[in-house]
This record gives structure tokens, sequence and C-alpha cells, in this order.
């Protein structure tokens, strides 16, 4: 990546956020006979290529979905290698990310994870704080369902200890309570693996957003693969409710 510290301009037809929900590791792997971490470590080089790529066409903010509340689920051996790869990532790529003015942020509940990753976590924060040219937003222990609930409870607390009336509650006030609220809703959400869902990404926020499906697994969804999403999104129309004839007449 070259190193660039300033915001590039974003075409008119670029989306300011994209979201991705990197899906298709596990089976990446077992078609070629590897553990299911051989994928997740193969996936690494996948989304330093749509970092790229995003940097270079002006996006604002790249939101990655790197580990659902629901992953716990999984076996017990495959959560501890996936906690080892996260920490190793972190303090890999951080300093490259400070490097091209990629700012790095963390959302989700952090309470579940080792003292050790939360600390790399903040560090990765800190050390990328000044990034200026995009902000690179990872979703760990993240669920929509989740972000929704806590915006709703400290909506609550307030209306309880009558800093704000319930009754006057608005959408934007929901919004503003939200793990995503300092950035623009996404305008485009990517998934990869061939699966048509969005797996308690993002709920409320992905409520407009255009969604594009591929059949590649992650670690195969490189440059070409994102400037296709991309080029994808351009040819759209996005109505936000209105006809077509409205938003020409917009235009």
């Amino acid at each position: 990546m070259k190193q660039q510290n300033v915001i590039s301009p974003s075409s008119p037809d670029n989306p300011r956020h994209v979201a991705i929900i990197m899906d298709g590791n596990n089976r990446w792997a077992r078609k070629r006979f590897m553990p299911g971490v051989a994928g997740h470590k193969a996936g690494v080089d996948a989304v330093r290529a749509v970092i790229e790529v995003c940097a270079e066409e002006g996006v604002e903010v790249l939101t990655l979905f790197a580990f659902s509340s629901e992953n716990w689920s999984r076996p017990e051996a495959e959560v501890g290698a996936l906690m080892e790869l996260f920490l190793r990532a972190l303090r890999r790529e951080v300093r490259k990310l400070s490097e091209n003015g990629i700012r790095l942020r963390l959302i989700g509940d952090r309470s579940r994870f080792s003292a050790e990753l939360q600390r790399a976590m903040a560090d990765a924060e800190a050390l990328t704080a000044d990034g200026q040219r995009m902000t690179l937003v990872v979703a760990a222990n993240y669920g929509g369902k989740w972000d929704m609930a806590q915006a709703a409870r400290g909506l609550a607390i307030d209306a309880a200890a009558g800093l704000l009336d319930p009754s006057a509650i608005s959408e934007d006030d929901f919004q503003a309570r939200l793990s995503t609220a300092e950035w623009p809703l996404p305008d485009l959400c990517i998934r990869t693996g061939g699966e048509r869902r969005i797996s308690n990404f993002l709920l409320w926020q992905l409520a407009y957003a255009e969604l594009y499906f591929s059949d590649l697994y992650w670690p195969d969804f490189k440059h070409e693969a994102m400037r296709g999403a991309l080029a994808d999104f351009a040819s759209r129309q996005r109505r936000f409710g209105k006809t077509s004839e409205q938003v020409a007449a917009e235009s």
C-alpha cells in the first residue's frame, strides 16, 4: 500500500461507508483439506486487499465483521486459534495502518476477550488515532441485537434519571447511541461465501444499504473482486422510498 496520510477524494459514485461480512474461510480451507484456521489466516490477505482498494477509491469508512457474538459457540480449539490470530494480526498490521493514515476502531463487547487482547485493541486504536485517510472499523464480539439493546439501555437509564423525555425519543436519538454513531450509515454491505443473509450484523444501520453477495470465499475476495463490488454499487439507483422519476429529477 502506498503511504498516504491525507483523505483521498471520493468519487460521487462510490460509497462513503462499506460494510463486509467476511464469510467462507472455513469452507475455503476444507476445500483444500486444511484445518479451518488456515482459511482465517489466508483471509488476512483479503483484508489487506479490500483496505487498499477502499483507501484508493476514497471510501471514508470500512467496517469488517470479524467475530460475531454467536461465534463463541464454535469449537473451543477454533475459537482459541481465532483469538490468537486476532492478537497477532493486531500487533503485526497496526503499524502499517498508521503509516498509511488509516485509523482503526473496534466495536463490540470487549469484556469477554482476554486482558491481553483488550490491551492490544486499546493500543492499536491509540497508535492509529491520528489517521485521516480512512477509518477501518473491526466488529469483534459484535451483534446487531446487542448493539440495539445497549443503545436502548442507555436511553432507558437517562430517561429514568430524568435526563430525557421518553415520549420525545426519536430515531436520531436511538441511532446516536449505537456503536457506529460517529460514522455515516453503510451505503454498501458485501457478503462473501455465497450466503444471502446479514447474520445479525448492523441490523439498524443496514436499513437502506445496498446488498451485494459474492460466491467467492473470503480468502479469494481480493482487489478485482472489491472493485467489481464498487462498480456494481455505482450502477444502482438509490431511491430511499422515492420513485425513480423523483430521483432522476433531483440529480
